[in-house]
């Protein structure tokens, strides 16, 4: 399934007002966490909270999910179960965070599989993981590829940046000391994984609420490299990232100008055309034809 990803709303599974907000926001996609916005003495209590705002906020159309905590701890399985049983229609994601190996992927899919067949679910609740340990960066492609029910790989520097021990001032992905982008093979791997394995991949968060320049930077960064969009840490990130991974109206005026122009040389027998000083062929339009995708996915 495509979904729009442009902005995914990190929103605490502990708080109340805080769903409510996100629920009436205009984010394409809110995932309720229950892991890091979560203290340790909230997890459990945070689950009926969940389901609650799950259950009772009207949504609208966005994607709505929950961060489950991750496979070695403690809170994992009951979370799964808690939130899948009784959430039921209104979930449509289940986010795992740090995992390391195909096999956290499968078990959450196992155990999911069990629920739905028990429950005689036909809405299918789909995946997403966290690429964020040293072990998944090695195995993304394998995680990728993991299961079916899996639809993002997201690069979350955060965690990655303890687990690969990069120095704190440059887990901003800006570092005076380091030239370009700290991020630029980790989320070239993250989204080639990704595409690779016919799913899409997510830039994770920008720790800096209040620096709209750098967050604007770090969105169009990941959107460059083909990531489908961006996590936002706080509403007021939300327009930004929607604004810069969406097609402008000129690029997609451009694309439907060029595709046709494309399609009606193919009909003559021939492999390229010239349009407006550019140069169109298979190659290109396949560029272009990405441009009307994303289009086509927000409306526009």
């Amino acid at each position: 399934m495509t979904r729009l990803r442009r902005s995914e709303l990190s929103t605490p599974g502990s708080s109340e007002k805080m769903m409510e907000k996100a629920a009436a926001g205009d984010a394409d996609f809110v995932f309720l966490d229950l892991e890091d916005a979560c203290a340790p003495s909230e997890k459990v209590a945070a689950r009926a909270k969940v389901v609650h705002a799950l259950t009772t906020h009207d949504w609208g159309h966005k994607t709505r999910a929950v961060r489950v905590n991750n496979v070695e701890t403690e809170w994992c399985y009951e979370d799964v179960i808690t939130v899948a049983e009784q959430a039921g229609e209104h979930l449509d994601v289940i986010i795992i965070p740090k995992v390391k190996k195909a096999e956290d992927v499968r078990w959450v899919d196992t155990l999911l599989t069990q629920i739905e067949r028990r429950l005689h679910r036909t809405h299918r609740i789909s995946l997403e993981v966290l690429i964020e340990e040293t072990e998944a960066m090695v195995n993304a492609e394998e995680i990728a590829r993991s299961t079916p029910r899996l639809e993002a790989l997201i690069f979350g520097p955060g965690d990655y940046s303890a687990s690969q021990g990069v120095r704190s001032d440059a887990a901003g992905g800006v570092s005076k000391d380091y030239p370009g982008d700290v991020w630029h093979y980790a989320r070239n791997k993250v989204v080639i994984a990704a595409k690779a394995a016919g799913i899409v991949a997510v830039d994770g968060p920008f720790g800096d609420f209040k620096d709209d320049e750098g967050y604007r930077r770090e969105c169009t960064r990941a959107n460059l490299l083909g990531f489908a969009g961006k996590w936002a840490i706080h509403p007021s990130q939300v327009p930004i990232a929607n604004e810069v991974f969406s097609p402008t109206a000129r690029e997609v005026e451009r694309a439907r100008k060029f595709m046709a122009a494309y399609a009606e040389a193919e009909a003559r027998g021939l492999g390229a055309v010239a349009v407006d000083g550019v140069m169109i062929d298979a190659a290109t339009a396949r560029l272009w034809r990405n441009t009307l995708d994303r289009a086509e996915l927000i409306g526009m």
